[in-house]
Formats: structure tokens, C-alpha cells, sequence
């Protein structure tokens, strides 16, 4: 191992989960160099050259905390305008969502809210819920568009993701879904819909250069499985990775379809196919869980989490931040809620929230675990085992949270 020139942190003394080999693949008494933005030695302090400890800037006793990679929350929308709480009271109190939808609810209130709100203000309100989410350990976030259904608005809200990821420590990617629901104004005309995020939105997307990914929601109340593929062979053409929302109602087909078009996952599952499944298996397709969206729904049909390990499916854990069907901001949570809801192990859960959540991104040669030449992205926590990150709930005992190299 070649040794920097010069080794800005060095971490000592850490309990350290690399999450490498699929596994928590621990090291007792470990030490972590970092030279600039990237981590320089991972290893046992018996491991550790003396050439290292003399060129070092500055060195970190971590007093055998557990060190884990940042945490990689996969699938968000957490940049949108106004609040559902009151929905949520209607519904606990028995009114319908065909109700509240024509009391001027659902997910067309958050559209008509982010289309009135100014860039400064949805960017206001983001911060907020990405300062929760990296407060508790999350280090890599995605963010989708999608609830603006019109050119300008999708153009604002990946506008409000870019200065989120400029302006914040945490890594931010940004995927356009406009292909999310129907607007109003194309009321029983999904074709022609489709046909604008086509032939204007996508290129539109494309010329602004923030998006790097593009999904769509493949379902009974979204739009078809034809409808979905058009959008994705666009996107492909233009040289966007895709992502899909599949199967969490009923089964179009819509991951076999992502599958195929090699798509970087499909996300929710519950009611996916075997075939699909296989598909995704073949395609390297990595499955991302949302346990938040089941909970709050309170649906029944849990994803195949059984059939995914026998065709050893990479599976990632994610918050599904959003106003309307999991307004979870917390990433520990999920986790929690995939082993007791999915039947997923801790261990399990905590790669999918590291190094499976950033395969899901396509950014698993960078982010996800603690290796050499990775970037410095971890957090050292006050916890006796890794998974007390999926037993403790609304605890989160972090000592330190590095970035990019840098301690914060």
C-alpha cells in the first residue's frame, strides 16, 4: 500500500463495519486514513505503517466507537411546497381519499403549492429536512422532482436540488419524475402528457444538466406500462440513467419492462413477480424497499423479500421522504421498520441503507463503504453493535459525521 504524501485525518482506535463483502465485515481496533477526500488505509491499528502515523496532520482517538459509511438515503422527494397534516387528520378520521381529492387534496395540494412557492422558499423548507436527515447519519441523498407536472416547475425544483447539494455537506443527486401523476390540465389525455415530457420536458432536463437520473410511477393510477417505456427510451437516448416506481399496488409489469431497459432500480415491489424478479436478477436491477409508504398506507401485501434473497437480489432501504405516503425523516427508522415489517436482518438493513442504497444511485464505486480509495464519507456512532442503528428508535447517538474529508 502505497503511503500520501500526506494523510490530513488520521482515525484511531475506531470498531469499524466496512460493509464490504455484503456483509458487516468488521474491524475490532481498526484505524482510517484520509488524504484529501478519500480514505488512504482502513485496517487494524496492528495493521497500521509507521509511515502513516509521521505524516499525518492530525489525528482522531475514537475510543472504539462504531465507524459505519455514511448512510445512503435512495429514493426522496423532499423538496416540495406546503404540508398534509390536515390530510392526514381526515383520514384518521374516516373521510375517503376519493373525499379529500375533491376538497382539492392529495398529491395535486402539493403540486398547486410548489408551483405558487419561489426557489428561495422550497430551498428554505428542503434544507430543514435535509439537515434532519444527515443529523442522523445520512451522508448521500437523492432527491426526485415531480411535483410541478409542468416544464417550469420540474426546471425550479431540480434548480432547488442543485443548490441543496452545493450548499450542503451531504452529496446530493437529483432524478426527474415527471412522469409522477396527470395534471389537471391534461385531464384524459395521458398520451398527449406523455408525449410533452417526450418531445419538450426531457430535453428541457437534459439541456439544464442537474437531473442525472429519470423516473416514472408505473401503475393502475399513474400512468401505463407503454406509456412509462416511452419515457424510459427517451431518457436512455439521452443519455439519463432510469429508475422506476413498480409495483407497489398491483403488478404491471413495469420492473420486468426497467429490467430490460437496464434500469438502476425498481422501487417498492410489493406486488412484483417472480418473472420480474428473475428479470432484475439477470439485470443486475437493484430492489429498493420503502417500509414508510407501507406503514403509513397500512397496506398488507409485503414485498418478496424471501424470493429476492434466493436470487440474490441486491435490496436497499430508503425513507421515501414525501408529503403524501411516507413523510419519514429518518433513515434509522426505515431500517427499523424493514426488519420488523419485511423480515430483513439488521445487518441486511444496514447494507441497504450503505452500500446498496448507492448501488441504487450507480455511485457504489464511490460511496457505501469503508475501503481505500472510496470517498471519506462515515460516521462514528456511540453504539455497543452496528445493529443498534435498526433496534433503537428516535435514538441517534452520532460522535462525529465526516464528508468528502471533512469532519463536521
Amino acid at each position: 500500500m502505497v503511503c500520501p504524501e500526506k494523510i490530513d485525518h488520521l482515525f484511531i482506535h475506531c470498531n469499524i463495519a466496512t460493509m464490504k463483502n455484503n456483509s458487516y465485515s468488521k474491524i475490532m481496533d481498526g484505524a482510517i486514513g484520509v488524504a484529501g477526500d478519500k480514505i488512504c488505509f482502513t485496517g487494524k491499528m496492528s495493521d497500521l505503517p509507521v509511515e502513516y502515523t509521521k505524516k499525518v496532520a492530525q489525528t482522531h482517538n475514537m475510543k472504539h466507537a462504531w465507524v459505519l459509511p455514511g448512510l445512503v438515503d435512495c429514493h426522496t422527494h423532499l423538496v416540495f411546497g406546503g404540508s398534509r397534516s390536515k390530510e392526514f387528520e381526515m383520514k384518521l378520521s374516516g373521510v375517503s381519499y376519493e373525499e379529500i381529492a375533491r376538497q382539492g387534496g392529495g398529491i395535486f395540494s402539493t403540486v398547486k403549492e410548489t408551483r405558487n412557492e419561489s426557489i428561495q422558499d422550497l430551498y428554505n423548507q428542503a434544507l430543514k429536512r435535509v439537515n434532519s436527515l444527515f443529523n442522523q447519519g445520512v451522508t448521500t441523498i437523492e432527491i426526485k422532482s415531480g411535483y410541478g407536472l409542468d416544464l417550469e416547475t420540474e426546471l425550479k425544483m431540480l434548480e432547488v436540488i442543485k443548490m441543496l447539494d452545493e450548499n450542503h455537506p451531504a452529496t446530493i443527486r437529483a432524478t426527474f419524475l415527471g412522469a409522477h401523476a396527470l395534471p389537471h390540465e391534461y385531464k384524459g389525455q395521458s398520451g398527449k402528457y406523455i408525449d410533452f415530457i417526450v418531445t419538450e420536458v426531457l430535453p428541457g432536463i437534459k439541456k439544464q444538466g442537474i437531473a442525472t437520473s429519470v423516473d416514472a410511477f408505473c401503475e393502475n393510477i399513474g400512468f401505463s406500462l407503454k406509456e412509462t417505456e416511452k419515457v424510459f427510451i427517451k431518457a436512455r437516448d439521452l443519455g439519463f440513467d432510469i429508475k422506476l416506481h413498480a409495483e407497489q399496488l398491483s403488478d404491471s409489469k413495469g420492473a420486468y419492462m426497467a429490467a430490460e431497459l437496464g434500469a438502476l432500480s425498481c422501487d417498492h415491489l410489493e406486488y412484483v413477480s417472480k418473472e420480474s424478479l428473475e428479470k432484475m436478477a439477470e439485470n443486475n436491477v437493484t430492489a429498493v424497499l420503502l417500509p414508510g409508504a407501507f406503514y403509513y398506507l397500512r397496506e398488507k401485501q409485503k414485498p418478496p423479500v424471501e424470493m429476492m434473497r434466493d436470487l440474490e437480489i441486491v435490496t436497499a432501504v430508503s425513507t421515501d421522504l414525501n408529503p403524501g405516503t411516507s413523510p419519514v425523516l429518518s433513515l434509522p427508522l426505515a431500517m427499523n421498520m424493514a426488519c420488523v415489517l419485511f423480515g430483513l436482518t439488521p445487518e441486511e438493513s444496514l447494507l441497504g441503507a450503505t452500500v446498496n442504497g448507492a448501488k441504487a444511485l450507480g455511485m457504489e464505486k464511490q460511496k457505501g463503504t469503508i475501503e481505500v480509495g472510496k470517498d471519506a464519507d462515515f460516521v462514528a456512532w456511540d453504539i455497543d453493535s452496528p445493529s443498534d442503528l435498526s433496534y433503537f428508535i428516535g435514538y441517534s447517538p452520532i460522535k462525529m459525521i465526516v464528508t468528502q474529508g471533512e469532519i463536521h
